[in-house]
């Protein structure tokens, strides 16, 4: 019998940051921005995100950071998008270049390591 490990349904915005690579005063500006970005809050008032804001997220740091949109821009777009009904599409796409910029960022510090350009960090016991 296979036990498969639950799914995360909701993340801190700590996490967010960890798999985003933004710091959170950066997403509590774009919630300021982009109306769609809109975390619950739990009791103790900390903001709890979900997947679906996650690649929202994702999306709008591509369109602002890779495609060099504004904030304006980026917003635009991503009305279009949701016009269109490519939203989810759109999302998902920025998930998967944002996995494989990150992949190729991994593999050229291995690939440095390997080169001797990098020394090896052992870790201490």
């Amino acid at each position: 019998m296979t036990v498969s490990r639950p799914v995360q349904e909701f993340f801190s915005i700590g996490d967010v940051c960890q798999l985003t690579d933004l710091k959170p005063h950066v997403l509590r500006y774009w919630e300021s921005q982009f109306r769609f970005l809109n975390p619950a809050k739990n009791r103790s008032g900390n903001r709890v995100y979900q997947r679906r804001e996650i690649e929202l997220i994702l999306l709008v740091k591509h369109l602002l950071y890779t495609e060099k949109y504004t904030i304006e821009g980026a917003r635009q777009r991503v009305d279009e998008y949701r016009r269109t009904g490519t939203l989810k599409a759109q999302a998902r796409a920025a998930l998967q270049h944002e996995t494989v910029e990150d992949l190729t960022h991994q593999l050229r510090a291995i690939l440095d390591i390997l080169d001797g350009k990098t020394p090896v960090e052992h870790p201490r016991q």
